[in-house]
């Protein structure tokens, strides 16, 4: 998984999409229905999973640590060793290119008496672990990293580990979910305080798996998450809904490639997650949410997206933590919109997979874009919807989601935009480029 041969790939100018497509299921619903069915007792069924490398890499460590997970006829069914009863893994467990994996797993690992080593691809062993080796340090968990808290890190878990409150500094629902799965084996109650609301669905599954979690909000907005510990997961069944952030690519795509009319089916449209929608349909998106329900306790809804005449718009920066993967591809669209769009507030982007900000840019302004790139986000005038210059190769820097953005971007462009390694879309998306070929027949 951490060694492949780069696969270069080419994407030109389509023809109108059209059709109905269903996606991956979500990747943060994936993660976490692995994980928590491995800590109740009893055997749980998940269908809709995502079966990508990163979900994957989440499935082998739990197996890793005690749990029996087995997929029988597109039904993952994973057999639990309830709270506190994680065993000691025989090796590294190899992470990949997820980030989430690791920093939830991370605090799996912290309140029980177990040592584990955290290992990854180059990608995933250049970005920062600090923001959550900070707070599982002072649960007391012990934790080795290599140098700019980067993996490869050991970690030394603390049974029973100390209950405490934490104030996040910097909004990341991966950093409160570390903490509120550690906060599962550990006795009384940790609390997480959020200033800056982020995607909830650890909340919403701990709650259905019957952890004692409650949320509180002030007056401010700020949430106070209190879980009490020691708990009994209890085995649930779950359906995973689309995800929010594969089905943004083709949004996007037929938003911008002319006479395009495409239907996706099942999207989740929980609220922390579909800040896209929302922005794209204010610079003018044609985007119809078809029969709204509930699945798996998330929000859902099909899709019915029509070319559009966009429009730039300065984004407000409050919206971010609702969008924050799906800035590339918005960026995208900005290039075909009509004026310009102004985005601030995007500091994270600079420690995801890749940074993002300056590799987007830089891959811009290579396919003709006139991009400006300022500490906090970018600034970019749009073509108005003309095509693209095109013609560039892109270097996709291991990054699934700057290989897929560019990838829509060639759909719209004069000459084809070559993506240096198409790879790493299969940590996310492995059936990508299937379906936006079911499109383009």
């Amino acid at each position: 998984m951490t060694d492949q041969t780069a696969t270069p790939r080419a994407f030109s100018a389509s023809v109108p999409l059209q059709g109905r497509i269903a996606i991956p299921g979500d990747k943060s619903i994936s993660h976490r229905s692995l994980m928590l069915s491995a800590l109740a007792v009893g055997e749980s069924r998940v269908t809709g999973l995502l079966e990508g490398h990163d979900v994957l890499a989440t499935a082998a460590a739990m197996r890793a640590m005690g749990a029996s997970i087995e997929r029988r006829d597109g039904e993952w069914r994973i057999h639990g060793v309830g709270v506190g009863g994680l065993l000691q893994p025989r090796e590294a467990l190899d992470m990949g290119n997820s980030g989430t994996s690791t920093r939830l797993l991370m605090g799996l690992v912290a309140s029980h008496p177990i040592t584990a080593t955290f290992v990854g691809d180059a990608s995933l062993s250049g970005r920062p672990m600090g923001r959550v080796i900070d707070p599982l340090s002072q649960m007391g968990a012990d934790i080795t990293a290599s140098p700019g808290g980067r993996l490869p890190l050991m970690l030394r878990g603390l049974a029973p580990a100390i209950p405490f409150s934490y104030r996040l500094p910097v909004a990341s629902a991966q950093v409160k979910s570390a903490i509120l799965l550690a906060g599962l084996n550990t006795p009384g109650i940790t609390e997480v305080i959020e200033p800056v609301p982020t995607r909830d669905h650890s909340e919403r599954m701990l709650q259905g798996f019957g952890a004692d979690l409650t949320v509180e909000t002030d007056r401010d907005g700020t949430r106070y998450i209190h879980i009490r510990g020691e708990a009994e997961l209890k085995p649930q069944t779950i359906v995973v809904p689309g995800d929010p952030s594969s089905a943004a690519f083709f949004i996007v795509a037929a938003l911008i490639v002319p006479g395009s009319d495409v239907t996706i089916a099942n999207v989740g449209l929980n609220p922390t997650r579909a800040g896209l929608v929302e922005v794209l349909q204010a610079m003018g998106g044609d985007i119809a949410l078809l029969d709204a329900r509930t699945v798996g306790g998330e929000p859902a809804a099909d899709l019915r997206v029509r070319h559009s005449m966009l429009k730039g718009i300065d984004v407000d920066p409050a919206i971010a933590p609702s969008m924050i993967d799906e800035y590339p591809i918005l960026f995208v669209a900005a290039a075909l919109a009509e004026g310009r769009t102004t985005t601030t507030g995007l500091d994270e982007l600079r420690v995801k997979e890749s940074d993002r900000l300056a590799v987007m840019a830089t891959g811009l302004k290579a396919i003709g874009v006139r991009v400006e790139e300022s500490e906090d986000g970018l600034i970019i005038d749009g073509s108005g919807g003309d095509p693209l210059a095109g013609g560039a190769a892109i270097a996709g820097h291991l990054d699934h989601r700057i290989c897929m953005s560019f990838a829509i971007a060639g759909l719209a462009s004069k000459a084809p935009v070559t993506i240096d390694d198409i790879a790493p879309v299969a940590t996310s998306f492995p059936n990508f480029e299937a379906l936006l070929a079911s499109l383009q027949q």
